[in-house]
């Protein structure tokens, strides 16, 4: 098998045909030949049905069944662990991410690149605040870890086999993997393209979940939150201490009253805010460290189908 397409699925079935449809269209014209890893996230509607009826017409598709929904970062893991091809190419459901780019991709890869990326240069189905909050995350976050994670770049992309290898021996349970394919490093190259609105259905990816997410790319490959709590508490300390001495001068020279229960209270309130401020940024990293010392399995596998064959797990 020389390409493996890697596509996480959670309640996509809407688009199942036309992304089969158009992989088609574009792989089998080409000299290499492919398979289509579809991985089910705990689907509610009927793509697990669809996708098992599209593997038993197509022999080149895989279906990996996950006994739940385990979210989309521990669906593709599943997806590169199950992929069989030299080089692994994952792909969102949706069809934002055009697989008619895929040839490009692969031409890099042919020169001796062992990583291309697909940076795009437009997202057309975003409207102007998820723009602005995407382009301001790569940048803060590239500022933040030691890890480079090349800016507007997803999850499409070109690993060869190599790269993949190495992908798979990192250990984390908790994965962002937008910065785990940076860290592996390896010869890379980049092609652009211009993002498409989604093809059918509604995104799940609301901005509570995409701020979740740069919570867990943040503590994942930076320890910049820890300093900052330092920093904030060693600033709110000599604040307080310039503050105290102020207050003894003006009484002992001027006479002046001290403050009362306004200003105290006000002082009181934000020493904990700050204490709780950092007490979270201190619990983000802890439950990190909690969640990886249990050492529970990323992803379940319930069962994989492949044409004419059901393999439990």
């Amino acid at each position: 098998m020389t390409i493996s397409i890697v596509v996480p699925f959670h309640n996509e079935a809407a688009n199942i045909a036309k992304l089969h449809e158009r992989l088609c269209a574009v792989l089998d014209a080409g000299a290499e030949s492919w398979e289509l890893v579809c991985v089910n996230d705990g689907s509610r509607d009927d793509t697990l049905a669809r996708l098992v009826a599209l593997a038993e017409r197509d022999s080149r598709v895989r279906v990996i069944d996950l006994s739940r929904n385990f979210g989309k970062e521990a669906a593709l893991t599943a997806g590169l662990d199950h992929a069989r091809g030299e080089a692994v190419i994952p792909l969102d459901a949706d069809l934002q991410d055009p697989p008619e780019v895929i040839p490009e991709l692969i031409a890099k890869w042919r020169e001796g690149f062992e990583v291309v990326n697909a940076v795009r240069e437009s997202r057309e189905g975003d409207g102007p605040m998820k723009r602005l909050t995407a382009h301001g995350f790569y940048r803060v976050m590239n500022r933040m870890s030691h890890v480079d994670i090349p800016p507007d770049t997803g999850d499409f992309r070109l690993i060869s086999r190599p790269a993949l290898d190495a992908l798979k021996r990192l250990p984390e349970r908790r994965r962002f993997m937008k910065g785990l394919f940076a860290w592996v490093g390896f010869r890379t190259a980049t092609i652009t393209y211009r993002r498409a609105p989604r093809h059918a259905g509604a995104t799940t990816w609301n901005y509570w979940k995409l701020w979740n997410l740069a919570l867990e790319g943040i503590t994942s490959f930076s320890s910049v939150p820890l300093r900052l709590a330092s920093y904030l508490g060693f600033a709110v300390s000599i604040f307080a201490f310039i503050y105290a001495i102020v207050t003894i001068f003006d009484k002992l020279v001027y006479g002046n009253p001290v403050k009362g229960y306004p200003s105290l209270l006000v002082a009181v309130l934000f020493l904990g805010g700050v204490q709780l401020l950092a007490l979270g940024v201190i619990g983000e990293y802890l439950g990190r460290l909690y969640e990886e010392s249990k050492q529970r399995p990323i992803y379940l596998v319930r069962a994989i189908w492949e044409k004419s064959d059901i393999t439990k797990s």
